[in-house]
């Protein structure tokens, strides 16, 4: 399951939008809906394909792809140093798989500021000061312990440390360690270290209803924002937690009114996990039948076999084919055996990269 880190500057609205997150309801049976702990929810992704194939295969249950979402308390300067229990909840990030940076968006006079005026640049660069300071100390103290087997001429640390040099040298310099270049080798050499700064980051710039937000004042706040995500390589979206929390509570139908009345613009939720999925490089393929209709995550560019891997191992190991559709053409052609029947359903072997949308059906020994 994908698991994602909110953090932020405390009071950014962090605990705000993993409330509207965790509270957004979408049915099965099989995810719990609510916070595992106080910092900890599982959220299904809101999906209509799915809805309208289940419709199509008069599914009993529906099961969405699912993501973690991990509210990090407000991470402080000085949190690498422990300012603020910032060790403590720095650890909590080493396990994610991307990171959520939230980022205040607007200016208020009742909603304090920790370091009172709004500059994003400014908060963004505290919060990543401080993950590049706790990646220094990982690489340096990693460094250390490879000393004795370097200085053996063991092949494993030498090349580990040639990595690691080559990270600690861009985290002095300021910069996060995604910005060396890494082979898929080299990347896979440091994973187990799970360094905080080269993992993907969303932003998510926090807006309010109301507010005099950063994106309409157009005095180069905003901007400068967005280069600087850009210039980072993340890509951001903008969210109004507030809105979005205020909104769990309000039928379907009647959401998109609300927000057209308090003129926001977007559904936030839904915008933030398509973001968080473009990060990453996900993608969703589906299964679906009379007991189940469901929806699975896989990464861009896998192959049938590996897309088999997320539903169970040995439908990898032991793969042969795969039955595959577009999720449209087959609620085009009203049923499986409809599609069968006018050819749509192709046959597929180990080499096919699957695409997003597709509906498939697996075949192993």
């Amino acid at each position: 399951m994908l698991k994602i880190g909110i953090v932020g500057l405390p009071n950014v609205g962090k605990s705000t939008l993993f409330n509207a997150l965790t509270k957004a309801a979408v049915p099965a049976e099989n995810y719990p809906f609510c916070t595992i702990d106080p910092s900890v929810g599982v959220v299904g992704v809101p999906d209509d394909r799915l809805t309208s194939l289940a419709q199509l295969s008069g599914s009993e249950k529906i099961i969405p792809a699912a993501i973690e979402f991990v509210d990090i308390a407000g991470l402080v300067k000085g949190a690498s140093e422990g300012e603020g229990l910032g060790n403590q909840f720095l650890s909590h990030i080493r396990e994610v798989d991307a990171i959520l940076h939230m980022v205040r968006f607007f200016e208020d006079p009742d909603v304090i500021h920790v370091h009172g005026e709004i500059d994003p640049v400014r908060d963004i660069e505290v919060i990543n000061l401080e993950l590049i300071l706790a990646d220094q100390q990982s690489v340096s103290g990693r460094r250390e312990r490879l000393v004795r087997d370097v200085k053996a001429g063991n092949k494993d640390a030498l090349a580990e440390e040639a990595i690691l040099a080559k990270i600690e040298q861009a985290l002095i310099s300021g910069n996060l360690a995604r910005s060396v270049e890494l082979t898929p080798e080299e990347f896979k050499r440091i994973k187990s270290l799970n360094l905080l700064t080269l993992k993907p980051m969303l932003f998510s710039f926090n807006g309010k209803a109301g507010g005099h937000n950063l994106s309409e004042m157009n005095d180069g706040r905003a901007q400068a924002a967005y280069d600087m995500v850009s210039a980072l390589g993340s890509s951001y979206v903008e969210v109004d937690a507030r809105t979005e929390h205020e909104l769990n509570d309000v039928a379907s139908e009647d959401k998109d009114m609300f927000r057209s009345e308090l003129g926001v613009q977007v559904d936030g939720l839904d915008a933030l996990i398509r973001g968080a999925y473009e990060t990453l490089g996900l993608i969703t393929f589906f299964t679906t039948g009379p007991k189940e209709c469901r929806a699975w995550t896989i990464t861009r560019g896998a192959s049938a076999p590996e897309a088999g891997a997320a539903i169970h191992n040995d439908f990898k190991d032991k793969f042969i084919r795969a039955e595959v559709i577009g999720w449209d053409t087959l609620l085009k052609n009203g049923s499986w055996s409809s599609a069968r029947d006018k050819g749509d359903v192709r046959t597929e072997g180990k080499t096919y990269i699957v695409k997003d949308g597709d509906v498939m059906v697996f075949l192993h020994s």
